[in-house]
């Protein structure tokens, strides 16, 4: 409990933010549409990551920084295409997203949260390179850390993702979309500038 307690904390506290990856979990929940596997998929990418800190990955990503150098720009090509998506949606009249029978499959949203896991160098420096510090700091302890910081992942997509589900009927008016698509492309476009122009 010394080094779970811990590892809960930290990854709660690196995880409760406002990001390209809960923007999308919030979104998904409130369509109602793949809800399970986005929240299965975030969390399980994030137990992933975790796990290759505690064992050592980040010291192989900070000595080869070119690697989150392409990985950054790809992930300012993925984020400014989906901050464009969702700015043209605003100009749509929908009350839901899954109301015009388009809503994306199972495929799609798997790739969309993919994307905003695996092409945001940030979160290879929380999980992987943060985390991963922290947890070896706990030594023979660490996976107990390391499993803490994945409860926290998985608790906080859960809440995001089924509580954005619980609220949808609530949030069924054509403007509710409008607010909520010109938050995300604001989001998806200053995270995408944040990467291009910040020194990670």
């Amino acid at each position: 409990m010394i080094a779970f307690i811990p590892g809960l904390l930290a990854g709660l506290s690196l995880i409760i933010a406002i990001g390209a990856q809960n923007a999308f979990v919030i979104k998904q929940g409130l369509t109602k549409e793949h809800v399970f596997l986005t929240v299965a998929i975030c969390s399980a990418a994030d137990a992933l990551l975790i796990a290759l800190g505690a064992a050592g990955l980040g010291r192989i990503l900070q000595s080869h920084p070119t690697l989150l150098e392409i990985i950054r720009w790809f992930g300012v090509i993925y984020l400014i295409w989906f901050g464009i998506k969702s700015a043209r949606a605003i100009f749509r009249n929908e009350s839901m997203p899954t109301s015009t029978g388009q809503s994306p499959n199972a495929k799609k949203v798997a790739t969309t949260i993919l994307g905003f896991t695996f092409l945001n160098p940030h979160v290879y420096l929380d999980t992987v390179i943060l985390l991963g510090s922290i947890s070896n700091q706990f030594k023979s302890d660490r996976w107990f850390f390391s499993f803490g910081a994945m409860l926290a992942s998985l608790i906080w997509f859960t809440s995001i993702g089924y509580g954005a589900k619980a609220a949808a009927r609530f949030m069924s008016k054509p403007i509710f979309w409008k607010i909520l698509d010109s938050i995300i492309a604001c989001v998806m476009f200053s995270i995408a500038g944040y990467l291009a122009f910040a020194q990670l």
